[in-house]
């Protein structure tokens, strides 16, 4: 074989080759109708057809009732009743243009596609059937067996269920309603990624959680949060008033109060199965009515109304704990809630109270021990129990004015409270006591402190905690919060 002929032989099957493939990028469209007409419209041959249009090309097959094929071009324009279908695949609109070299679909007259799995509707899309993907845009909605997902734009691939979601976004499911800038959801797996100004919302429990990046796994009932997370809990409690309403007659009014529940952390976590749990984990704060925290890490068990504060190791800073006038610290504290209203706290280890007097602000009642048990009732503090160690500093006062001060230890102690002032004070196991008469306390009271006694003063406060809240919707309890009353007349 001489040099010429295998160089002739080789040009033809490179061409042959190239043919092929180009041939198969461009398998050119196919269009019937019940009428066809042949022209030319500015140098290009045009084939318009009326009636049953059927346009193919491969396994992608459209119907409508009008065509415009540009030969050269291998384009279609398609007009009334577009019906596209490849497989499980249909795409309806009213006008669309298909584009046989890249064999995609583009309507702006309002489009809809179901897939046997998702049905999909925007005021415009494209479709590439090479690609199973779809580019839908404005008044996006989804909607599956499971949710009802909506955007300002949504790119689907349909092979592997997946969505990725931008402006505006949100997601409706059974219980829970998530918003955000933008996220990725997979159809399948449930498994949804939102990003920046995210809100997750649990219908059936009032609580939010805000943030700026979520993964939420429904398969696992579990949601992390881990920038810029916030949570909040809108619970009701009912407390009475004693009122009067006309001379000689009292009544009795019902006040149902909004008690906010506000979390903030560097990272959370929520399970959302029959644990029902929320963990906050690193520079946590709360804030709820008179109560507030701050803490390295808070476990909150909804179903059992309880939340417990630790430290992550022993080089953390204790959890801090306020109420009203007095200040907890020890190693780990547990909250018992009861009808949405604290009930009880329990300080473990290295346990310290200090609480404030309203009037003489210089002067705190000091309480130390092992393990300090407060319980409440509707009006307060009800019952303090100290036990191991337990040193105390008392003020004392007569007619409100001041009368010196106690000190005092023991092994256990109780002290009981009437309208949030200790009334008695019992003493258990070898106990001791010194009194201090008033004039050597006043002016000196930084001199009478037990030891770990450190007043804190960055408590935090609610409205600091909400401001961080980039939607600014007022939430409801910021101008509700307060309380409103359901009256119930009780005549005495």
């Amino acid at each position: 074989m001489n040099k010429n002929f295998k160089i002739i032989f080789f040009c033809g099957i490179l061409f042959f080759t190239v043919s092929n493939v180009l041939a198969q990028q461009q398998e050119y469209i196919t269009v019937t109708g019940e009428k066809g007409i042949g022209k030319t419209v500015n140098g290009e041959m045009v084939r318009e057809f009326v009636g049953n249009v059927v346009l193919t090309q491969g396994n992608i097959r459209v119907t409508c009732d009008q065509a415009i094929q540009y030969i050269s071009r291998n384009d279609a324009e398609l007009i009334g009743n577009v019906v596209a279908t490849q497989d499980t695949l249909t795409i309806t609109t009213s006008h669309a243009f298909y584009y046989g070299n890249q064999k995609m679909a583009e309507s702006n007259s309002g489009v809809m596609l179901n897939d046997k799995k998702v049905i999909l509707t925007a005021d415009t899309g494209i479709y590439y059937f090479d690609l199973n993907k779809a580019i839908f845009n404005s008044n996006v909605k989804l909607f599956d067996t499971a949710s009802t997902l909506t955007s300002d734009k949504l790119t689907y691939f349909k092979e592997d269920g997946k969505a990725i979601a931008v402006r505006r976004v949100k997601i409706v499911e059974s219980k829970n309603i998530i918003k955000a800038d933008s996220l990725i959801h997979f159809r399948d797996s449930r498994i949804t990624y939102a990003f920046n100004n995210v809100r997750i919302s649990d219908t059936s429990k009032s609580s939010f959680i805000y943030g700026d990046h979520l993964e939420d796994y429904p398969s696992k009932s579990y949601s992390l949060i881990d920038k810029n997370p916030l949570y909040i809990q809108i619970d009701t409690s009912y407390v009475k008033e004693v009122d009067t309403l006309s001379p000689g007659k009292n009544d009795t009014s019902i006040v149902m109060q909004l008690d906010t529940l506000v979390i903030k952390a560097k990272k959370m976590e929520a399970y959302r199965d029959t644990i029902n749990i929320f963990k906050a984990e690193d520079s946590v704060e709360i804030v709820r009515g008179a109560f507030a925290s701050r803490n390295d890490y808070t476990v909150y068990y909804r179903s059992k109304q309880e939340i417990v504060t630790d430290r992550l190791n022993r080089e953390s800073p204790q959890p801090i704990i306020w109420y009203e006038n007095s200040q907890l610290t020890g190693d780990s504290v547990t909250i018992t809630l009861r009808e949405n209203k604290i009930r009880k706290l329990t300080v473990n280890r290295n346990a310290f109270l200090l609480s404030q007097n309203e009037k003489y602000r210089k002067r705190f009642d000091q309480l130390s021990g092992s393990k300090i048990i407060i319980y409440f009732n509707d009006n307060g503090i009800d019952l303090t129990e100290v036990f191991g160690g337990v040193h105390s500093i008392y003020y004392l006062y007569e007619d409100n004015s001041p009368n010196g001060l106690t000190k005092s230890s023991a092994e256990s102690a109780k002290i009981f409270f009437e309208n949030k002032k200790v009334s008695t004070v019992k003493l258990f196991g070898t106990p001791t006591s010194e009194y201090y008469p008033e004039n050597k306390v006043e002016g000196s009271e930084l001199a009478f402190t037990l030891p770990g006694y450190i007043l804190y003063n960055n408590r935090p406060q609610k409205n600091e905690l909400l401001s961080t809240l980039k939607d600014k919707e007022n939430f409801i309890m910021n101008s509700k919060a307060n309380s409103f009353k359901l009256r119930h007349t009780i005549n005495k």
